[in-house]
């Protein structure tokens, strides 16, 4: 027995051994034939695997504002990278410590003799072709200043490698964060980016790559397919009213603690978007765009107030007869219309349809609507369809909510539907679409789409370019136009807008307050908003605001939102050229002094006459350097243009020039080029010269000048003269001769002459000064005080007129020149005055 068992284990052993050996075998068997007889085809496998194409991604387009500002660009970053297979024994050991204190300075994450190590270590396992020397991404700055680096230097034989990475980069921060957009590593996204990412993205490229330890590695072969840029996008938005409207939106939302807002600003005419801004509620308290509440379906929400005027257009255009003067009663302030039971937040009592839109009477427009629908609401709801409200505006960026309006053939149609839709509930819009339909209002009725995207370009050509698209010719009859004009105005100017009136423009809109739905129920949380346009008379901008949950006690769409709209409007108008013509037409016109033109070079008063604007009349022939104006007047304040004439005083080099007018540094040129003394005196332009123009001159004779200004101090510029006949003057004949004194005691300066003071006589004044005004109060005065009839007036000398009006006379040099002044003043002051009776 134990025999038996002790054979059966041996033969067991002996078996197991025989299989293990010629496992053993079978497996050398299979290493030699792979080796030796498979070795070629298996090596070139592993070559083609190793070696492969890779896409090359191409660079991203840019996004553009409407001036072409830069608000979305691709910046290239690299990765730094070396090949220690292609650099020079000799060369790596001299310039290895080098290249090692340069690593560790710029990266500043190891020491010098870390990165000594690795380098050493990859140069000396011949196996590793690529090595990644940081993981940190450098700039084309940065990668300039590497590339200076010893070992790198030797190019192709100094192994660095850097591989450019795109980096998105948005100049202006976060400014319309939202709506320019992002697209994430799976390709989904939101905004600008998403929408247009075929058109961004461009066309990629490929390029051999070496897959190595560590990574791939590009070959540069010559068979590379090199990637095509992506398309650039040039947007509608205005970058400066893009900054104004996050801006009041922003600042409106902190100091009412809201949970989100939104602003879109639109051109009436062709529904460029000038600027959209969504700011919602974060974590921590903060304001940030994450999301487009704009267009998007979290934005979509029961519309509430403003919804009221697509009520009011169903009811006039139903009923052409109904007048804004007549009287509807809204009865305490809260009335069952329609099975439910409206309220308004006062009690308005019998007020006319412009006061129900103006005071936005729940009751009234419930009331209008049901009494005009209540046996047809299809009829209603038919007509908010004829306006587009049921449908999308096939907006360009993707992600626009869908409307909803309820139909009376809905299954959640009720009898009291009718009158709560006229109010803006049992429906949802997104704010966009409420804009577009009050676009259409100031637009003449023609309802265009909504435009964001105006081209797209490659370089300077454009590839596609968007127009307006017309999506209604005519939502209503001009006349219900009108009245929704005047009721629309009336909000702002007598209504619950009130508070946003400006004075030098108008506002044309509608506030909305309106309850949240949440749980099945309406709570007392509020949805504001504000939706119009401006100017109401030509209208050019059209916005909605939108306010969502303000906590802080400000409930109400005209406290909330219109503030916001008013600020955007603000600064629209205030960047509007054309807006700014009637504010100057109110400002007293002014004339502006133009420099009195004397003498010089033909060339410098040309120059300077093109600068201010005046056209030049020379009888030159054009080989004339000097130049003199024709007459004494100053042509250029009276015709608004310099007549000129050559100076012939100054063709003859041995007789004196006529230097009078002239600047010190153009007299000095010509008499000193003439070999004579200058001794000047004063300052401003030549009034007098010692010497006559003509006489002869040699040289080495001295002349003397005599200089004063041409112009009155600029701190107190004397009036200007009024023509001889004003509008004061002419009044004066209308008054009758018993209310003339009365007239003149109402105006200072009659006034000022009707009382002398005997102790201290009326300081004269230079002739220029004196009005039409002044020479009319002289009859005046002359009938309280009778005169001989038999002695006949002198006539006064006839004298010629200063055209100089905004100068006064030089101050003098001397005591002589002082008092010629003086004598010279007063021979003109008698000459003006008027004689008495």
């Amino acid at each position: 027995m134990k025999g038996s068992v002790k054979k059966s284990i041996v033969t067991r052993v002996r078996l197991a051994f025989l299989g293990v050996a010629l496992f053993s075998c079978a497996v050398a068997w299979k290493i030699s034939r792979i080796q030796y007889q498979e070795g070629a085809k298996w090596r070139a496998l592993e070559q083609e695997r190793r070696i492969s194409y890779q896409p090359v991604p191409a660079t991203r387009g840019n996004i553009y504002s409407d001036n072409e500002s830069i608000m979305a660009t691709s910046l290239p970053f690299y990765r730094v990278a070396w090949d220690p297979g292609v650099v020079d024994d000799a060369v790596f050991a001299s310039n290895v410590d080098s290249l090692a204190w340069h690593l560790a300075h710029f990266f500043g994450d190891r020491s010098e003799q870390e990165y000594k190590r690795k380098l050493v270590d990859a140069h000396l396992d011949h196996e590793v072709r690529y090595l990644r020397l940081n993981s940190r991404q450098i700039n084309f700055q940065e990668k300039k200043e590497l590339a200076a680096w010893p070992i790198f230097r030797a190019k192709r034989r100094g192994g660095v490698i850097f591989e450019k990475v795109d980096k998105r980069f948005r100049p202006f921060g976060g400014l319309a964060q939202r709506t320019v957009g992002f697209v994430n590593e799976d390709r989904n996204g939101a905004g600008l980016e998403f929408t247009f990412q075929q058109k961004l993205a461009g066309r990629a490229g490929e390029a051999l790559f070496e897959r190595v330890p560590g990574g791939l590695k590009p070959v540069y072969d010559g068979t590379e397919i090199k990637p095509q840029p992506g398309y650039d996008v040039k947007t509608t938005l205005d970058i400066n009213l893009q900054d104004g409207a996050e801006d009041a939106l922003y600042k409106s939302l902190v100091a009412n603690d809201a949970k989100y807002g939104c602003a879109i600003l639109m051109e009436v005419k062709t529904g460029a978007i000038k600027a959209v801004a969504n700011l919602g509620k974060a974590a921590d308290g903060t304001y940030k765009e994450d999301y487009n509440y704009a267009f998007a379906d979290q934005g979509r929400t029961e519309p509430g107030s403003t919804f009221k005027l697509a009520s009011m257009m169903a009811v006039l255009e139903a009923d052409p007869a109904l007048k804004l003067d007549d009287m509807v009663d809204t009865g305490p302030g809260r009335m069952l219309i329609g099975g439910a039971v409206k309220t308004d937040s006062h009690a308005n009592g019998r007020i006319t349809v412009q006061q129900v839109f103006e005071k936005s009477s729940n009751i009234g427009v419930a009331r209008l609507v049901q009494e005009h629908f209540a046996s047809n609401p299809t009829q209603y709801t038919d007509y908010l369809k004829r306006f587009g409200l049921d449908k999308p505006l096939g907006f360009q960026m993707s992600g626009e909510a869908l409307p909803y309006v309820k139909d009376p053939r809905d299954r959640s149609w009720s009898r009291t539907s009718l009158s709560t839709m006229a109010i803006g509930y049992e429906l949802k819009l997104a704010p966009l679409q409420t804009l577009a339909f009050y676009n259409a209002v100031a637009n003449g009725g023609v309802k265009v789409a909504p435009m964001i995207v105006k081209e797209i370009k490659q370089a300077d050509q454009v590839v596609e370019h968007f127009d307006t698209q017309v999506l209604i010719p005519k939502i209503c009859s001009d006349a219900t136009l009108r009245k929704l004009h005047a009721m629309m105005e009336g909000v702002v100017l007598q209504g619950t807008a009130k508070a946003i009136r400006p004075k030098d423009y108008s506002i044309a809109g509608k506030t909305g307050t309106a309850w949240k739905f949440k749980n099945g129920q309406y709570t007392k949380t509020y949805s504001t908003s504000f939706c119009g346009f401006f100017p109401a008379d030509k209208p050019k901008y059209s916005c909605i605001v939108v306010i969502d949950s303000p906590s802080k006690g400000r409930i109400y769409g005209g406290d909330v939102a219109a503030p916001v709209f008013r600020d955007i409007a603000d600064r629209c108008m205030a960047r509007d050229q054309a807006s700014q013509r009637p504010m100057l037409a109110r400002v007293p016109a002014r004339r502006t002094p133009v420099p009195l033109v004397r003498a010089g070079l033909q060339e410098e008063i040309a120059l300077v006459c093109q600068k201010i604007g005046l056209p030049g009349l020379t009888h030159a022939t054009g080989g004339e350097e000097w130049v003199r104006a024709t007459a004494a007047v100053d042509t250029a304040f009276v015709a608004r243009t310099v007549a000129l004439r050559p100076d012939a005083s100054v063709a003859h080099p041995g007789r004196m020039p006529d230097v009078r007018g002239l600047t010190l540094r153009d007299a000095l040129f010509l008499l000193e080029n003439r070999g004579m003394s200058v001794q000047s005196r004063g300052s401003g332009r030549v009034r007098e010269q010692s010497l006559a123009p003509g006489e002869p001159v040699r040289r080495g004779l001295a002349v003397g000048l005599i200089l004063a200004p041409t112009a009155a101090p600029t701190a107190a510029p004397l009036a200007l003269p009024a023509p001889l006949h004003t509008e004061i003057a002419e009044n004066t004949l209308l008054i009758p001769a018993e209310n003339t004194s009365h007239a003149k005691v109402a105006r200072p300066a009659a006034a000022a002459k009707a009382k002398p003071t005997a102790t201290r006589p009326a300081a004269p004044r230079p002739a220029a000064i004196e009005t039409a005004k002044e020479k009319a109060a002289a009859p005046a005065k002359a009938s309280k005080k009778p005169a001989p009839a038999a002695r006949p007036k002198k006539p006064a000398a006839p004298e010629k007129a200063d055209s100089r009006t905004t100068q006064r006379p030089p101050a003098p040099t001397s005591a002589a020149g002082s008092a010629l002044v003086k004598a010279k003043a007063n021979t003109a002051l008698k000459a003006k005055t008027p004689k008495r009776a």
